[in-house]
């Protein structure tokens, strides 16, 4: 690992640290119901978008009606959404005159926007106009982040309230955290990106002359639209000179801050962070990736205020920064080394350069292995999915690092509010096991944590691995799920299982070299994603109604601490291990022999 990596990273933690703890002491005002002060102006408005709508904003709600109305608004933004990409030919701003997008494709990406995923099996500049990126994709990168939010005020209440049967109004909760959090922070970040140099415009595709003309062979066609073929059967081929060269235009700016502080990670173009329209400078690096982070960071701070205790928050995000820091050494560390076939080339040639280099395949030059490398280990641990290099050109143990961020489940910071509320699926496990070994009845912030809510949090943390694993088994075993496969072998299990993966814990990156925009793949990962979603929002929403419904007893002697050096380990080890259970069979099978193989061939 170089001198530069290391820097870069204790460099991003300060940063983070510096921004991340006001943001979360703000953020716990906004979680209340008190004015903030210095934004009346701003709750006016609020309180007239509750009179429009017809809410009762003072009406408070019990776990399963919170449930059932963040279901519903979800469910009809899938709608709307499907709808607007069906319909997009015939509706205005879309200069390209882009068709409707296929029914398959329009549900997955549907699916993948409403649950927070941002999956994309299509090139955005290709196929969505700037109505649908920003009407359909930035409006669901909004209010889905914000459903993040609101589920982790309504948990954290949870915890907080004495004898309560309400954990919120979701309502409130949803127009607070957009109002007060994500249009703000969303607007500066774009004032920034743009002054880095994104763009944002409403400008048609510009057609522009290349200054070195490119020569390509085509084969020629005949007047059937067929191939011209010569004497031995072989395609004739016509000579050809690219004179032009068509660049995208749109939106960009707009679009890339939500998708970054709102943990999506759907890129407006199809490169992603690599494009220099979306990503154009170092410094715009940082910044995107300080933005992933800065939400799911604040918001411990905003836990411990809200429960009385920073301590707590502290704690929790120890624990984040701990495996984080591992897990982002170690694929720097990887990615730092040279594979062992050119390092073996460079030996015979005597190129010392080869052997003191890295792998810079798939990566940008203007981001470097360090840039990349730490940018992997962000948009993974967060459930982001945004990309500035591809992860299917890593090395094997590289590739594999982004692979475990997720299936750790998105809690080593994770989205927003769901890397929050995942940990503290975790914490609740871990007392329980600690309660287990001493004999005592755990207790979690003085709640005494009992047989439903750790029905309630078992469901929370294994319907992931189900479905990731689920989904896999049922890839590789049926014709449709291995016609997608670049890489036969190892690696092409890992982008499988790096696909399912991916969806199933709503992070939305893509391994690369899967083919998935099929009509297989697209109904199989947006079943993965809706679930993944929604099927541990549920079961977090019940523990958050029955730990809000119990007395808060006051610690005693007998109380273990929730916020010292112990708990902090208690629950590293509590995340791996369970991590480690669930996927070590499936990581030997991919990228573990991947990495063996690179020695034996």
């Amino acid at each position: 690992m170089t001198t530069q990596s290391i820097w870069m990273l204790l460099a991003f933690l300060a940063v983070l640290l510096a921004l991340g703890y006001p943001l979360g002491l703000y953020m716990a005002k906004v979680a209340g119901e008190a004015p903030i002060r210095g934004l009346g102006w701003l709750q006016k408005f609020e309180n007239m978008l509750y009179r429009l709508a017809g809410i009762p904003a003072d009406k408070a709600m019990g776990w399963k009606t919170y449930a059932i109305a963040l279901v519903v608004f979800n469910t009809v933004g899938a709608v709307f959404v499907y709808a607007l990409q069906r319909l997009q030919g015939v509706l205005p701003l879309n200069p390209q005159a882009l068709g409707a997008v296929s029914p398959d494709s329009a549900f997955n990406t549907t699916v993948s926007f409403v649950a927070n995923t941002n999956w994309q099996g299509y090139g955005g500049e290709q196929t969505m106009s700037y109505l649908t990126q920003m009407l359909g994709m930035t409006g669901q990168n909004f209010f889905s982040a914000a459903t993040g939010i609101a589920v982790i005020f309504a948990l954290v209440r949870g915890f907080s309230s004495r004898s309560s049967k309400s954990i919120g109004n979701f309502w409130v909760d949803m127009t607070r955290s957009t109002l007060y959090v994500l249009l703000p922070l969303s607007l500066v970040f774009a004032l920034v990106f743009t002054s880095e140099g994104m763009i944002q415009n409403f400008s048609a595709y510009k057609e522009v002359a290349l200054l070195d003309q490119v020569a390509y062979a085509t084969p020629k066609v005949g007047a059937d639209g067929q191939p011209v073929l010569d004497a031995k059967g072989a395609p004739v081929m016509e000579a050809q000179v690219a004179k032009t060269q068509t660049i995208a235009m749109g939106p960009v700016a707009s679009q890339e801050a939500i998708k970054l502080l709102g943990t999506n990670g759907g890129g407006f173009f199809n490169a992603n962070s690599s494009h220099p329209y979306e990503n154009p400078t170092a410094l715009s690096n940082f910044l995107q990736m300080l933005a992933i982070f800065l939400i799911p960071a604040g918001l411990c701070f905003t836990f411990g205020r809200m429960v009385g205790d920073m301590r707590q928050g502290w704690a929790v995000l120890a624990a984040m920064t701990l495996l984080f820091t591992v897990l982002t050494v170690s694929v720097m560390g990887a990615e730092q080394q040279v594979h062992p076939a050119l390092q073996a080339m460079g030996v015979d040639q005597g190129v010392s350069a080869l052997q003191s280099g890295g792998n810079m395949e798939g990566k940008e030059t203007r981001f470097g292995i360090s840039g990349s490398t730490l940018f992997a280990a962000v948009t993974t641990a967060a459930s982001c999915g945004a990309v500035n290099s591809m992860h299917d050109s890593y090395m094997p143990l590289g590739g594999m690092v982004p692979l475990m961020l997720m299936q750790f489940g998105e809690v080593i910071f994770g989205g927003v509010g769901t890397g929050l509320y995942g940990m503290l699926m975790f914490a609740i496990l871990a007392v329980f096991i600690a309660g287990l070994m001493i004999g005592r009845t755990p207790e979690y912030l003085g709640k005494k944590i009992q047989a439903y809510e750790m029905k309630m949090t078992s469901l929370a943390i294994l319907v992931t691995p189900a479905l990731v694993l689920t989904g896999t088994a049922i890839a590789v075993m049926l014709d449709p799920g291995k016609a997608g496969i670049a890489n036969p072998g190892a690696h092409g299990f890992s982008e499988i299982l790096y696909a399912f993966t991916s969806a199933a814990n709503n992070n939305g990156s893509a391994f690369a070299g899967l083919s998935a925009n099929t009509p297989f793949y697209n109904v199989m990962l947006a079943i993965a994603m809706w679930f993944g979603r929604f099927g541990v929002i549920v079961p977090v929403l019940a523990v958050a109604g029955s730990l809000a419904a119990k007395q808060r007893l006051t610690p005693n002697a007998g109380t273990m601490p929730t916020h010292g050096p112990m708990f902090v380990s208690l629950l590293v080890g509590v995340v791996v291990l369970v991590g480690v259970l669930n996927y070590v069979p499936a990581l030997a099978l991919g990228p573990i022999i991947e990495h063996l193989q690179l020695f034996t061939q």
